[in-house]
């Protein structure tokens, strides 16, 4: 009997023996330097010019980002955010209405 209740004792401090407390994340997780940024200024001298394939190859060459997505008329987009990404909207004429990054 006095062995079951040693043991029962010492279970709770075995549990307890290999636990360390966590790391604490980072506040920011660190950037890769290979990320592209995107920098709409400069991709804005499209706006007004047709929503081409030529043209998205232009504006991602000229905003420095990595991701291009189309926004067709009337249509809704996620609001997620990344810095590697522009953004172009065009009208139903084909358009381009607007460019942003994000």
């Amino acid at each position: 009997m006095r062995i079951l209740i040693l043991t029962a004792l010492a279970l709770p401090l075995a549990a307890c023996a290999g636990y360390t407390e966590p790391a604490p994340a980072p506040s920011e997780p660190p950037r890769d330097a290979m990320v592209r940024v995107c920098d709409a200024a400069s991709a804005r001298v499209h706006v007004g010019r047709e929503a081409t394939e030529e043209a998205g190859a232009a504006i991602l060459a000229d905003s420095g980002a990595e991701v291009l997505r189309w926004g067709p008329p009337n249509s809704a987009w996620t609001m997620d955010y990344r810095t590697d990404r522009v953004n172009v909207r065009y009208d139903e004429a084909q358009l381009i209405t607007k460019i942003t990054c994000g």
